[in-house]
């Protein structure tokens, strides 16, 4: 397929600069694969949409405040976004670099706190940075680190972000990037969703490069995803497997843990408890072996986000219903509005 077939027109007002005055407090589309039908909810009712034997699914990781801004010792200003590497060593971080002039391997960025790095190899944006054995970088970041808000919010991170790029189920460090389906729910929400008899369950997947990187290639099947970190652990497996046994649905919340679940599946309609890395690369015509449905936010033209959802979807459906969205001015990417795919 060409990448081409997953663009659309988006009118820049659209894209959310900011989140809503209240977590929550978003619009919700209801896409209905078999029928087509499309429905217009607040996200605060989407307990209509969700059966007491359901099985709602999130990803727990916690977004890094992994972008430092730091100077050369020539002066020139550096800007770094760390990408934890996976491999146990703290002082060693992958980075996208953006710089002024060319960086040079063996540089050396000075950033507040006393914290300091020497710059390897770059090439194509992208290097390694060293930090000093003094430095206790997950500390510092927590100091002065900023949210990595992505670049079509065309500001800088403000404190508000600090809290709503962050899901409020977030217990595990180590994304670049919110799973923006999350940032919906409320502590109100889940709470009677609970009630309702709904169950929830987590996943991790720590975002990296891979879920938002854009395609280069012409050709959707000749791009290649970065690998991801993802840990299932058999609580979420077992109930799946109920889930599953007991004729209810499991809906993912979000692209990362539909990614997750994919990667982890049996085949047999369950998902092995593990932990690792993970490629996978969702695109029609995927077959789907676990999810039943799948609550996410409106993406870009020819990511690979849109493409996992034109995968669950249908692509002609799913356009369908972006150029509905954009009728009815829903906003959209990180801080924008949801659609729940049943």
């Amino acid at each position: 397929m060409r990448v081409e077939e997953f663009d659309y027109h988006l009118p820049p007002s659209l894209i959310a600069q900011y989140p809503p005055p209240q977590r929550g407090e978003t619009s919700l589309m209801v896409l209905h694969r078999q029928t087509g039908g499309i429905k217009h909810q607040a996200f605060r009712n989407i307990a209509q949409y969700v059966d007491p034997s359901d099985l709602l699914v999130m990803n727990n990781t916690r977004v890094l405040p992994a972008r430092l801004i730091g100077k050369k010792e020539t002066g020139g200003r550096v800007e770094m976004l760390l990408i934890p590497s996976w491999n146990g060593i703290e002082r060693e971080w992958k980075a996208l670099i953006k710089s002024g002039g060319k960086m040079k391997r063996g540089a050396r960025i000075r950033f507040e706190q006393g914290l300091e790095g020497e710059v390897g190899e770059v090439k194509n944006g992208i290097g390694k940075v060293i930090f000093s054995d003094q430095s206790e970088v997950m500390d510092i970041l927590l100091k002065i680190g900023h949210v990595p808000l992505p670049p079509y919010i065309k500001r800088g991170d403000e404190p508000l972000d600090r809290e709503r790029y962050q899901t409020v189920f977030a217990e595990r460090d180590g994304s670049i990037a919110a799973p923006t389906a999350g940032l919906h729910f409320t502590h109100d929400l889940l709470q009677s969703l609970g009630e309702n008899g709904v169950r929830t369950t987590t996943i991790t997947l720590h975002v990296g490069i891979g879920t938002f990187a854009p395609v280069k290639a012409r050709d959707v099947e000749d791009h290649l995803m970065e690998a991801e970190w993802v840990e299932i652990s058999e609580k979420t497996a077992r109930e799946i497997e109920d889930t599953k046994a007991r004729g209810g649905k499991v809906i993912a919340v979000g692209t990362t843990t539909t990614r997750a679940l994919e990667s982890f599946s049996t085949g047999s309609g369950g998902v092995k408890p593990g932990r690792g890395m993970t490629s996978l690369f969702i695109y029609p015509p995927y077959r789907f072996r676990i999810i039943d449905g799948l609550i996410t936010n409106f993406h870009l033209p020819k990511s690979t986000l849109v493409m996992l959802t034109s995968a669950f979807a249908g692509r002609d459906l799913l356009m369908k219903a972006y150029q509905e969205a954009i009728r009815k001015k829903y906003r959209f990417y990180s801080y924008g509005d949801a659609m729940l795919i049943l």
